[in-house]
Parts: structure tokens; C-alpha cells; sequence
């Protein structure tokens, strides 16, 4: 072989990647004569965004030029918005792209070959595996409880010394539980201050638990805390990949050392500040969705069917081994849902025809009998 072949298999990548599991994205749903398909497997906004904010990306036409990197009118937009210093607020690709940025700075492999360490709630966000092991940390997944929740004494009692973040997803993707203000607080407490526990709110708009958690009053408490937010589900605005996380300036300062130049382009910065001169429109539609999300919930269980308290925009359906099955009776409706092989079906809120199809199909469902 010469030096300018490369191997028929390809050349092979850090051992890690093999190690990591593969991001599913959300299938499209299939076609079926005589039905309209819906996709309910991202947590995608079955609504598109604002007029307002349609109106100003047409209008948007200085994609010649590189964005402001800092995000700068974004962050003073979300400043006022959320009652925060501008210089408290880091924006990103999505709260994906802020995730990676905390984890690209605070864990990953130390100069002597040892991992750090990354706890969070399993089964949690997809994406959170792959994240901390490219970051070149190792995960500690700590089982959710029956009902779908974290298992903060569990969490708590996993710490070492080599454990540099906590992730809490709140609400919990897939499952739907939010975290409590009071519980969370404790948590936060009972760990070592030199741990970074970043508070994940992507669905923080849908919570109507009035108990749930609000990370940025614990950032405001504690020196230690992440929170992460997004313009992709509310907002509606999932395709522009706009994020942003909040902390204080003492992690500040790092994160936009490992902050992804040009994450955020101009035309996703003008959507957000647009999207939030509007919110008073954004809420009536969230509202919409959660008013969607308990008929969907209450009548999976009038059903008989248990659900765990759903506060994102999706419910969880524990199929455990009949997750494939199921997903496979909903697209041959003409619904995608997101499978999880082995554990559980999530079913984001979708349109309100599609939503009852799915509740039909639960009254439908039977599952075989006999070992599964």
C-alpha cells in the first residue's frame, strides 16, 4: 500500500468513538394512502415560528459576513429577559452545543491519562453519553426510579474525587418528570462546591408543576450552577441551532475559551431576539401544547395506561421490550414516535388530529402475551 492509500475499512478513529453509542435522530413518518403522516419523535414545535420572526429571517440578508461570535445583541436581549448580567450568558449551537462547550471545559482526561467523571440520570438525554465521551470523560449513569425520575440520594452517593459535572435534565427527556425546587436545593448542597451541576431546561417553558425547579434561581444561589436553555422548542425554532447557558462568572470566564466560534449565525441571533420581543405570542402557543399534553396524558390514562408526570412537550410509554413493536403500529398509522429498544416509546405533542390518532392506538394496543 502507498502513503496516499488509505485502508479499504477506512482509517480508524480514536478508540472512544467506537465506544460510544450512535445519536438516533427522529424518523420521518411513512407514508400511508388516505392518512397525513405527523412525526411525533424529535420534541420538535409542531408549530412554526412567529410571523415576526419569519418576516425578520426573509429580510435577513448579510450571510457574506462571518456572525458576532459573542452573540452580543442576543445577550443583552436575554439579560433583560431574564433579569441576568449579559456577562453571565454564553450562547451556543442549541443547549447541545452550551452542554458541550461546559463539558469541553470542565471534564475530559487529565494530564495523568485518568478520565473524569460525569454523572447524570439514566435513561436521560441521547445525546449525553456521546457528549461526555468525546469530551474524554467517562459517564456514570445512575438509573431513574420507577416513575421516571432522578435518583438524587443515588446521584449524591456517586460522587468521588474524580467526578467534575452532574447533569440534571429537567423535565427529564424521555421520561417527563421535573425536578423540585426543594429537592434540587438539597442536592446542590450535598455535593462538593468544586462540582460544576448544570441544570438542563430545554423544556422549561412547558413546566406547570409548581413545585419544578427554576435553575436560574439556584445560579443565582449557588457559584456552581449551569442552567441551559434553548430557542429550539418553545420557541420553535429547533432547525436555526440557538442555545445559550447561564452560569457565573467564575465559570464564565472558561466557557468562552472553549465556546464554538460562530456557533450561533446571525440570521438564528435575529429569529431569538425577535421570537423574545414576542413572547406574549410564544406563550399562548406553549400554552396550546400543554393544554394538548393532558388531554394526551389523561386520557392514556383513563385508558389504563401509566404515564409518568409528563412536563416537556413528549410522554413516556415504559414498553421495555415491546418499544419497537409499538413504534411499528405507529407508523403504520402514519405516526413516527421515538423508540428506545428495551426501555420505553416517547411520543412528543404533536398536531391535535395527530395526538388523537395516537391516543387510538393505545385504546387499540394489545400487548402479546406470554414472556416478552
Amino acid at each position: 500500500m502507498t502513503s496516499s492509500e488509505a485502508p479499504a475499512d477506512g482509517i480508524p478513529p480514536r478508540p472512544v468513538v467506537g465506544r460510544l453509542p450512535r445519536y438516533a435522530a427522529g424518523k420521518p413518518p411513512a407514508a400511508v394512502e388516505g392518512l397525513a403522516s405527523y412525526k411525533l419523535s424529535s420534541n420538535e414545535n409542531p408549530l412554526p415560528p412567529l410571523p415576526a420572526v419569519v418576516e425578520a429571517i426573509a429580510r435577513q440578508q448579510d450571510f457574506n459576513r462571518y456572525p458576532d461570535p459573542l452573540s452580543s445583541r442576543l445577550r443583552e436581549a436575554l439579560a433583560e429577559f431574564l433579569d441576568v448580567p449579559a456577562e453571565d450568558i454564553v450562547t451556543g449551537a442549541g443547549s447541545l452545543g452550551a452542554l458541550n462547550q461546559v463539558l469541553a471545559t470542565f471534564a475530559g482526561q487529565n494530564d495523568d491519562g485518568k478520565p473524569d467523571e460525569v454523572i447524570y440520570a439514566w435513561r436521560s438525554f441521547e445525546a449525553y453519553p456521546i457528549s461526555v465521551g468525546l469530551a474524554g470523560a467517562e459517564s456514570v449513569r445512575i438509573p431513574v426510579t420507577a416513575d421516571g425520575r432522578h435518583d438524587l440520594a443515588a446521584m449524591a452517593a456517586a460522587v468521588t474525587a474524580r467526578t467534575k459535572v452532574i447533569l440534571l435534565c429537567t423535565p427529564n427527556n424521555p421520561t417527563g418528570p421535573a425536578l423540585a425546587a426543594a429537592e434540587t436545593e438539597a442536592f446542590i448542597r450535598s455535593v462538593p462546591s468544586s462540582v460544576v451541576v448544570v441544570i438542563d431546561e430545554a423544556y422549561q417553558e412547558f413546566v406547570r408543576a409548581a413545585d419544578a425547579v427554576d435553575g436560574l434561581a439556584l445560579y443565582r444561589k449557588y457559584p456552581n450552577v449551569v442552567v441551559l436553555r434553548t430557542f429550539s422548542k418553545a420557541h420553535g425554532l429547533a432547525g436555526l441551532r440557538v442555545g445559550y447557558s447561564v452560569s457565573n462568572p467564575g465559570l464564565t470566564q472558561h466557557l468562552r475559551v472553549a465556546a464554538t466560534p460562530f456557533a450561533v449565525s446571525q440570521i438564528a441571533e435575529k429569529a431569538a431576539i425577535v421570537s423574545l420581543q414576542n413572547f406574549p405570542q410564544v406563550v399562548e402557543r406553549v400554552q396550546m401544547l400543554v393544554d394538548e399534553r393532558t388531554r394526551v396524558a389523561a386520557g392514556l390514562r383513563d385508558l389504563g395506561w401509566t404515564v409518568p408526570d409528563a412536563q416537556g412537550n413528549f410522554v413516556w410509554l415504559a414498553l421495555g421490550a415491546e418499544s419497537t413493536r409499538f413504534a411499528d403500529l405507529a407508523a403504520a398509522r402514519a405516526l413516527s414516535v421515538r423508540a428506545f429498544p428495551g426501555d420505553g416509546v416517547r411520543v412528543s405533542i404533536g398536531e391535535q388530529e395527530a395526538n388523537t390518532r395516537f391516543l387510538q392506538l393505545c385504546a387499540d394496543y394489545t400487548k402479546p402475551s406470554g414472556p416478552s
